[in-house]
């Protein structure tokens, strides 16, 4: 589905289903140097289980045109803006890494639209090293190649996709050289600068209202789950209802543990929706 946001074209993929305002809605929110498509099985099943489903492309990422946005707040306010054009008042919003930072500064500063916020493979601070930004800004191809490696925690992690040939590294990899080969120059640096530079997550935190599931990865290098605890504490601190799932897998959760990422998302829609109409 295109949308109109900010006068330019706004993709959401909605799982092959027509958007109905009569159903709770979930907005997917993907990381750095990826587009929607890392949620394909999460979302498509949301939308053919009772949720009207936003899976989005960011501003300059694949379908979505730019220029994209360059700080995490821009991204939050623009996400505001894609739930006005859809006509959708309120939304559960889910964020892969830095998604998550755009769903959590979502939840904290629009409070009385966010349904809940889950937010997967998330730290709060999310710096990123300055080799790693100098690769993503000088030599694009190296830092797709070191990511992609930081992101597994195995050459075949199990279950994942155990289809013949299915290559998670090879997959991730093409992902990511398509989308720079779509989007806008310097868009992994531009994507990596938005989150090392993002240092409102724990004001943010404490604004929050609406229930909080955070699901991370046992393995995982680029955010590690010890990286939470300032958030947690802080959710928590502020009253929000929040706990945390952990699942044997590296940061890309959602095509290492595909099921158990599912599971973990659907059970906390659930308990959101519930508290909503409560």
């Amino acid at each position: 589905m295109n949308l109109t946001v900010q006068g330019k074209i706004a993709y959401a993929y909605t799982g092959g289903k027509r958007f109905d305002a009569a159903l709770p809605t979930a907005v997917f929110i993907h990381g750095a140097q990826h587009d929607h498509s890392v949620w394909a099985l999460q979302s498509r099943y949301f939308a053919h289980h009772g949720w009207n489903v936003l899976a989005l492309d960011l501003p300059g990422h694949c379908r979505s045109e730019g220029p994209a946005k360059t700080t995490i707040e821009a991204l939050a306010d623009w996400l505001a803006q894609v739930l006005d054009a859809a006509g959708a008042e309120r939304a559960l919003v889910i964020g892969h890494s830095m998604g998550s930072l755009v769903a959590l500064d979502f939840a904290g500063r629009y409070p009385e639209r966010a349904l809940g916020a889950a937010l997967v493979a998330s730290a709060v601070p999310m710096a990123v090293s300055d080799a790693l930004l100098d690769a993503a800004l000088n030599r694009e191809p190296e830092a797709i190649d070191l990511v992609n490696r930081w992101s597994h925690s195995s050459i075949a992690a199990k279950p994942s996709c155990p289809g013949p040939g299915f290559w998670l590294h090879g997959v991730n990899q093409r992902l990511m050289e398509r989308v720079a080969a779509r989007g806008e120059p310097r868009l992994f640096h531009t994507d990596f600068a938005a989150c090392n530079s993002y240092a409102a997550g724990l004001e943010r935190a404490a604004q929050v209202r609406c229930p909080v599931r955070l699901v991370l990865g046992a393995k995982d290098m680029m955010t590690p789950a010890r990286a939470t605890r300032a958030l947690v504490d802080t959710l928590k601190g502020a009253g929000a209802a929040v706990d945390v799932v952990t699942l044997d897998a590296g940061h890309a959760l959602m095509s290492e543990q595909p099921d158990a990422t599912l599971d973990a998302l659907y059970a906390f829609a659930g308990k959101a929706a519930a508290a909503q109409e409560a």
